[in-house]
């Protein structure tokens, strides 16, 4: 995965709106959005495309590269265990 969503993240969802693999969750219409600290890139299906950067209105969405390799790290983490977190739920 090469791009994560940081902390700032504000969940307006203008990156799951243009994001053209459907990697961007919680999307408004899954239970837990309202609920949502922030949204999530799956790293499994992100192609990589950096629509989700200039959709984002507060910068919250990163190359990773972009970013000092501690915190990208630490980022990608975040992002993935989202996503096995959800999985698991079912």
């Amino acid at each position: 995965m090469t791009f994560v969503i940081a902390g700032s993240c504000v969940s307006d969802y203008s990156c799951v709106e243009v994001c053209p693999a459907d990697s961007i969750h919680p999307t408004p219409d899954e239970p837990d959005f309202m609920a949502a600290e922030q949204l999530y890139i799956d790293p499994r299906t992100c192609v990589d495309c950096a629509a989700c950067v200039e959709a984002c209105p507060v910068g919250a969405v990163s190359d990773a590269k972009d970013v000092a390799p501690r915190l990208a790290a630490r980022l990608q983490l975040v992002n993935a265990e989202y996503y096995e977190y959800t999985s698991r739920r079912g």
